[in-house]
């Protein structure tokens, strides 16, 4: 009896080793959190910490990162560069200057698609908005004149932005949550965190990896659907995927449906065969801006557009529930929705 009792009992211990050791070398769950700025929700998920002073320290950035960049609140200080349009120069901090300079690079390098000058007409429309409305064409045609990054006036010496026409509007909202996104990404990098997930309602940056040698996982946004659903999975590390398409805000009239995404050129929505596209890129700010710019040139032209840049690729879903995915993520792609056929390149 002796005998028996002695082998159940290193039995147990044997068993309570082998889970403690089970236990040391399972990933504990992320610290995560999440709140609503920005105008979206915002999710925070650190991999290498459980320290929860991080995660204030990163919302509190972000928080003053909002109060500096918004157009819908006042006080900003994009809202005073907005509010001296055609009065006076308006002095910004040198970080604030270099986005607003990156909008402006973007205007270029796509020919005017890009345009953080499209203020008026995004207050026009309101879409996302209860007063949303589709504008009248003389309204739209007034206010197309206030339109043009050509003319935002920057002095770096003075660290001063100009808008010479009263009325002129920035909006950096094409721009500002990647900004924002790669903020973070170096807050968190200097606090030593090396593995985090950033989510600011859609603007996706993976910091690091899930775990060693495993790439994070993130969800490529249906664009028929609410945001959160997906048609397929990406593999990403120390990289950004930001999508744009015409899920996010739109407006339904008389079973018209016009979404957000607006043609500083016509004032109208753009109309092209596209429904989404999903940029890949190392900087966050640079995946923002895009995603709108190769959504304007449309599948075609933004597929060669794409291909010209370094260490950018794309995912282009078209309204036929196409997917067209450039060459070098065929390895880290896979679609999960059936619904939607993947098509080669040719």
């Amino acid at each position: 009896m002796n005998y028996v009792l002695r082998f159940l009992l290193t039995l147990c211990l044997i068993f309570s080793l082998f889970l403690s050791g089970c236990q040391k070398h399972s990933s504990p769950s992320p610290l995560k959190r999440t709140e609503f700025i920005l105008g979206t929700t915002v999710t925070l998920a650190l991999y290498d910490t459980q320290d929860e002073s991080l995660l204030d320290v990163a919302f509190e950035r972000i928080k003053e990162l909002e109060d500096i960049l918004s157009m819908n609140k006042a006080g900003t200080l994009i809202d005073e560069v907005n509010a001296h349009a055609g009065d006076h120069p308006q002095v910004v901090d040198e970080k604030t200057f270099r986005l607003i300079e990156k909008g402006l690079y973007y205007g270029e390098l796509t020919e005017g698609a890009f345009d953080i000058t499209i203020g008026p007409l995004v207050e026009l429309w309101h879409i996302g908005f209860e007063d949303a409305r589709v504008p009248e064409p003389s309204e739209i045609k007034d206010t197309l004149p206030l339109i043009d990054y050509r003319k935002v006036k920057l002095d770096a010496a003075a660290s001063t932005v100009f808008l010479p026409t009263s009325g002129m509007c920035l909006d950096l909202g094409g721009i500002a949550k990647g900004y924002v996104a790669d903020e973070i990404a170096e807050l968190l990098k200097e606090k030593g965190v090396q593995n985090a997930i950033i989510n600011l309602g859609g603007n996706v940056y993976a910091l690091g990896e899930k775990g060693e040698g495993i790439p994070f996982t993130v969800g490529v946004q249906n664009p028929f659907d609410p945001r959160g659903a997906i048609i397929g999975k990406l593999q990403l590390t120390n990289q950004s995927a930001v999508t744009s398409g015409i899920y996010e805000r739109y407006l339904e009239v008389n079973g018209h449906k016009y979404h957000h995404l607006l043609n500083p050129q016509t004032g109208y929505p753009f109309e092209n065969e596209l429904a989404g596209v999903t940029i890949i890129s190392k900087a966050s700010i640079d995946g923002d801006a895009l995603s709108t710019s190769v959504f304007a040139l449309g599948l075609e032209k933004g597929l060669a557009f794409v291909n010209k840049l370094e260490d950018v690729e794309a995912i282009f879903i078209t309204k036929d529930k196409e997917v067209i995915v450039s060459s070098h993520l065929l390895s880290s792609f896979t679609l999960t929705d059936l619904t939607f056929s993947l098509v080669p390149l040719d």
